[in-house]
């Protein structure tokens, strides 16, 4: 394992160097394929962990794949992005609308450590029978419990409790689900 694999892997900053670089690459050739109608059981290869009754829909892209783990009976649609430096856990059951974005990729805010290409990510999870409406973003490090709604469009920046509906930039809870 490469030592900036490792720095990502903890959280650290990190750059993009020729086994990451590797591991992007496989990853967008297995995506293309994926997107270019091969059959589904291309995700085996691609992610770290897809349940029984996924359903992916074209396109789909993501950053390594192998960071991303989805549970059982989950649906994806249209154009989810998933940048999975850190990994990205999705529950069992859950919705995700047309176009969701979930983000664990980072930059320093110092110009020139940005500058000189360090990065960091920070996981994402979210819990069992979450609905993402379309475009929702969810921002590096959120926790999104179980049952929660997420409204169209809303950029999630903070953990969101289980059982509550949230909208809005950036997204507030607006009340707990009946």
């Amino acid at each position: 394992m490469s030592e900036m694999r490792e720095r990502m892997l903890r959280g650290d900053l990190f750059k993009v160097d020729d086994a990451l670089l590797q591991e992007l690459v496989r990853a967008e050739e297995l995506c293309a394929r994926f997107n270019a109608g091969a059959d589904k059981a291309i995700l085996r290869e691609l992610l770290r962990e897809i349940g029984v009754d996924v359903v992916i829909r074209r396109p789909f892209y993501c950053d390594y794949g192998s960071q991303i783990s989805i549970g059982a009976g989950t649906f994806i649609n249209f154009g989810c992005v998933m940048l999975d430096g850190a990994p990205i856990r999705i529950g069992e059951a859950c919705q995700l609308a047309p176009r969701v974005q979930l983000l664990t990729a980072t930059h320093p805010v110092e110009p020139v450590t940005r500058r000189e290409g360090w990065e960091s990510a920070a996981p994402i999870t979210i819990g069992n029978n979450v609905w993402l409406g379309g475009g929702v973003i969810v921002c590096p490090g959120v926790t999104i419990g179980d049952d929660t709604v997420v409204g169209a469009g809303a950029l999630v920046a903070s953990d969101l409790p289980a059982g509550v509906v949230a909208v809005g930039v950036p997204a507030r809870v607006t009340r707990t689900v009946a």
